[in-house]
């Protein structure tokens, strides 16, 4: 029974509560059982705060719990969010008694929702990695196979959500960070619009590409999710102040008629053929359902990730600055390695990167002038094997991040929204995703066709058997 409540959805655990089948600290409990039990495991938190939870749970009125749509809902956050009078370690040694003294603005929006924070999860140091390997506080592993990675820079969050620890997290995305561990682990993975969600209150990686994220377990939390915690704050320079929609009310509505943008040069070459065989499948659905097929070719592809480090690198290097000085020795080698790779890059080349953002920018938007979305796979591989260096493919070898983020990068750069989402399994037993990109600020029509394709019921997953 505790099992089933765990894996619910966030929908389902508000019917549980505000029908007092179940209290909202009865709630806390069973999440607080399973972080006792599989955290060893899964690694997925850092820092959990469990009687905070119960405390917090414990004061819920019944007016309370229907005052939102996460109401009495336990959920996680990354370590890089600050939660006021918790350690924000960002995964590394460098930040070993950073206390936050104030919430986060995501954070805030979920605390005045009545949500109840069960935490603060793992990840890649400072969010530099996307295989979630943290050498501090351990790896994140996938709950479909435990020998297998979770992927990062979100790994905690990921776990977190796959082993029945929270229904929802908060994560960050600054390549993938949050939509590939989402794919790997049969999650739903969002990146709004840059701007959407202010990334006030959240340790920063790369300034200019950082996004908050969500990881849920439907579409349908998801967007409740984007509805709380979207919204203005002047004091981040990227954060956009408009109307936050409802999104939810996109859920139901017909794709009939849609124009579904497919890139012609992705890298299809070197990509898992089952993972392209699911693309085909969920293509021809998309026909079925009535929405229209439109060949499109994106910009410079071969260049992109080039250009994506040459912006995080020299901005991480000059967020650090400061602690470089101090506790430079307290970084891990990869976060070092980094470090050292900002150094190497010029002004002259930044600069110059950053031209090519905007390049991105403006070419990616001329392809929306003809259509509603864009779909591509969510990560050209399933999940790798803990420990594994670089995949080949085709004759091609690749380091293992460039190879997960392979499909999400592009569009930090660019800043337009995108969904990954299950669209099957993998014949070794792992989740396979799609992405869903959209135009800016328009997350309600990426909600519209996900929602279309989750409950068509034709590309639902098992849960996993371990974590359950």
């Amino acid at each position: 029974m505790t099992d089933d409540i765990a894996f619910n959805d966030v929908k389902g655990l508000r019917q549980l509560m505000v029908s007092g089948r179940i209290t909202p600290t009865e709630l806390v409990d069973i999440f607080a059982e399973r972080i006792d039990l599989y955290n060893g495991v899964s690694k997925a938190f850092i820092t959990p705060t469990l009687e905070d939870a119960k405390e917090q749970a414990s004061k819920l009125t019944k007016d309370d719990l229907n005052s939102s749509a996460f109401a009495g809902v336990p959920y996680a956050s990354k370590d890089l969010f600050d939660v006021e009078g918790v350690l924000t370690t960002a995964g590394s040694r460098v930040f070993h008694d950073r206390i936050a003294k104030s919430d986060s603005f995501a954070v805030a929006k979920l605390r005045a929702s009545r949500a109840v924070s069960l935490g603060k999860t793992n990840l890649h140091e400072f969010a530099y990695g996307a295989t979630g390997e943290n050498e501090v506080y351990g790896t994140c592993v996938n709950a479909y196979d435990t020998s297998r990675l979770a992927g990062g820079s979100s790994s905690g969050s990921a776990a977190a959500v796959a082993f029945g620890l929270v229904p929802a997290a908060l994560g960050t995305d600054t390549g993938g960070s949050v939509r590939a561990p989402a794919a790997l682990n049969g999650l739903v993975g969002l990146k709004p619009t840059i701007g959407r969600v202010p990334t006030s209150g959240v340790v920063p990686y790369c300034w200019t590409l950082d996004h908050v994220g969500l990881m849920t377990r439907t579409i349908a939390d998801s967007a409740e999710l984007l509805s709380i915690v979207a919204g203005y704050d002047s004091s981040d320079s990227a954060s956009v102040n408009r109307p936050v929609e409802n999104y939810s009310s996109a859920l139901g509505q017909s794709v009939s008629g849609l124009r579904v943008g497919i890139p012609r040069n992705f890298y299809y070459d070197r990509a898992d053929d089952e993972i392209l065989t699911e693309l085909e499948r969920v293509k021809e659905f998309l026909v079925a359902a009535g929405a229209i097929l439109v060949p499109v070719t994106f910009p410079d592809m071969e260049h992109s990730r080039t250009v994506s480090l040459t912006v995080q690198m020299p901005e991480a290097l000059s967020a650090h600055s400061a602690y470089v000085q101090d506790r430079g020795d307290l970084y891990g080698a990869d976060f070092r390695a980094g470090l050292a790779l900002g150094q190497c890059i010029l002004a002259e080349h930044y600069v110059k990167a950053k031209r090519f953002v905007e390049v991105y920018r403006q070419e990616t938007n001329k392809l929306f002038d003809d259509v509603d979305l864009i779909l591509t796979p969510a990560t050209p591989e399933i999940a790798q094997k803990v420990g594994t260096v670089k995949v080949s493919r085709n004759g091609v070898d690749e380091a293992i991040g460039n190879a997960i983020t392979r499909y999400t990068t592009f569009f930090n750069m660019t800043g337009h929204p995108a969904l990954t989402m299950p669209c099957g399994m993998h014949s070794e037993g792992l989740p396979i995703g799609l992405q869903l990109v959209g135009r800016y600020f328009d997350e309600s029509t990426i909600f519209r066709m996900a929602h279309a394709i989750e409950r068509s019921g034709h590309f639902s997953i098992p849960l996993p058997t371990l974590g359950s």
